[in-house]
């Protein structure tokens, strides 16, 4: 009897849609499980070098949570790349004007950072509000009930 190691490339990859609910969820565990998802590390036939995640798609991104005292002392920051041009933005304000940024970045930040990383982070799709335009792809609905 002989195994072999199966490789997937791009054209045996199945990609499936995942809809996750960000309603009270805590961001960072959340980000995580997302980026899991993203990467295809869930599946049996994960390849480290190919895109076999699946699409995920994140609603009610403004419902998220933060634990301790992070909602009043979080920022985010970037730099202009002119001199004096750091820019600090507070969690709160972020949440009010682009709610979906916010996952966004946490995602991303768990993502590998090359050509990879980068093409698994287009197949995230956050929206603010409970509808979303991806339902004639029938995605399956994950259940964070066991993660709080």
């Amino acid at each position: 009897m002989s195994y072999k190691t199966i490789s997937a490339n791009k054209a045996t990859v199945k990609k499936d849609w995942i809809l996750v609910d960000a309603a009270d969820q805590v961001l960072g565990r959340m980000a995580s499980v997302v980026a899991i998802l993203l990467r295809g590390k869930h599946k049996p036939g994960f390849t480290p070098h190919v895109d076999c995640g699946d699409h995920v798609i994140v609603i009610n991104a403004e419902k998220i949570k933060l634990t301790g005292n992070k909602k009043d002392q979080k920022y985010y920051i970037h730099y202009t790349g002119y001199q004096g041009g750091q820019r600090k933005v507070p969690f709160s304000r972020l949440l009010s004007r682009k709610p979906m940024a916010i996952i966004e970045k946490a995602v991303k930040g768990m993502l590998p950072k090359n050509r990879l990383g980068r093409d698994m982070f287009r197949n995230l799709h956050v929206f603010a509000g409970n509808e979303h335009p991806h339902k004639a792809q029938n995605p399956r609905k994950v259940d964070f009930s066991s993660i709080k």
